[in-house]
């Protein structure tokens, strides 16, 4: 989302809450700082993805399959999680009116 963010503010694609929707600024700022949130978790969850996944590769298909529901429940935790933190910062970079601080 950092490097081909949505172009124009939209209720489709992109990060989108009622704070990052106010304007342009704050929907690029929203778009930026989440996609590089996201990039570094995604590169943070794909270690233990491998390291949890690795020691079921010759289990049967039952047991992979459960194994891999919990890893995408962890990640979609975490990336769920995220908005809280992009959230944060946008309150703490625009007042609420979507005004730069």
């Amino acid at each position: 989302m950092y490097k081909y963010p949505p172009k124009e503010i939209n209720g489709i694609i992109g990060y989108r809450t009622t704070m990052s929707r106010k304007n342009m600024d704050t929907w690029k700022f929203a778009q930026d700082y989440c996609g590089k949130l996201w990039l570094k978790l995604g590169l943070l969850l794909l270690i233990p993805t491998i390291i949890i996944q690795i020691p079921f590769s010759h289990s049967s298909e039952k047991a992979i399959g459960y194994m891999t529901l919990i890893v995408e429940g962890i990640q979609l935790v975490a990336m769920l999680g995220s908005i809280v933190f992009v959230e944060r910062v946008l309150k703490k970079t625009f007042d609420e009116n979507g005004v730069r601080r």
